[in-house]
């Protein structure tokens, strides 16, 4: 019996030691590509930006992180699948200009502008207002039970995204035009906004509509290049 003991112990403890190894080999790996990640830009004032990053999994990542992650790669995936052979998107953007930094979902550049897309997968019931810094969020269990949390006013979250990444551009001698929506996969937003895309169709259309500028070939590789390298 103690010997049986010893080797389920024994066993246990390689168990956990393997773990942890996965664990600290997955998130050297994550760091590694957030370091390999092309940052442009680095002045003394502060402005740059990271292009697109994959990022690492866990093995031990709260719900709403591991829906919010797959909320995003279905999104990405969507937005790919409405782009022409000249249209860039990039992924898991950080930008940082005059002091602030915000991480982007998505940036779409074509000849019709720059486009940020915040994507959101909110399960539950939404209550909040367009100005309110965040919403409140209702989720009923099966048990029947409802539970409140705080979550991010997507509207304004992308507005201030829209602001860093117009004055990272134009830093750098791009002064265009940067437009801002949120994608609520679950289409469950309190509110009705511009601002706020609810289907493929609503990006499509936010995308590809004819602006009063347009942009040329060469300045979108330019701020391609800016963005993502």
């Amino acid at each position: 019996m103690s010997i049986f003991f010893s080797s389920a112990v024994i066993a246990a403890v390689i168990i956990i030691i393997a773990i942890v190894v996965i664990a600290a080999v997955l998130l050297n790996g994550e760091n590694a590509g957030r370091n390999r990640g092309g940052e442009h830009g680095k002045g003394e004032e502060g402005y740059a930006c990271s292009g697109s990053r994959r990022r690492g999994w866990h093995l031990f990542e709260p719900g709403d992180k591991r829906a919010g992650r797959r909320g995003e790669a279905a999104a990405a995936k969507a937005i790919s699948g409405l782009l022409g052979k000249k249209e860039r998107l990039f992924t898991n953007v950080s930008v940082r200009a005059e002091g602030g930094r915000a991480e982007l979902d998505n940036i779409v550049v074509n000849r019709f502008g720059v486009f940020i897309i915040e994507v959101k997968n909110y399960n539950g019931y939404i209550e909040g207002g367009e100005e309110d810094f965040e919403w409140r969020k209702y989720k009923m269990t099966p048990a029947g039970n409802t539970y409140e949390s705080s979550v991010k006013n997507p509207i304004k979250q992308v507005k201030r995204q829209v602001y860093l990444l117009a004055k990272y551009l134009r830093y750098y001698g791009s002064d265009v035009w940067v437009e801002g929506y949120a994608f609520l996969l679950q289409d469950n937003s309190p509110v009705e906004s511009s601002c706020i895309l609810r289907t493929p169709d609503d990006i499509d259309r936010a995308i590809h509509t004819k602006r009063r500028r347009m942009l040329s070939e060469e300045e979108v590789e330019e701020i391609a290049r800016l963005i993502g390298g």
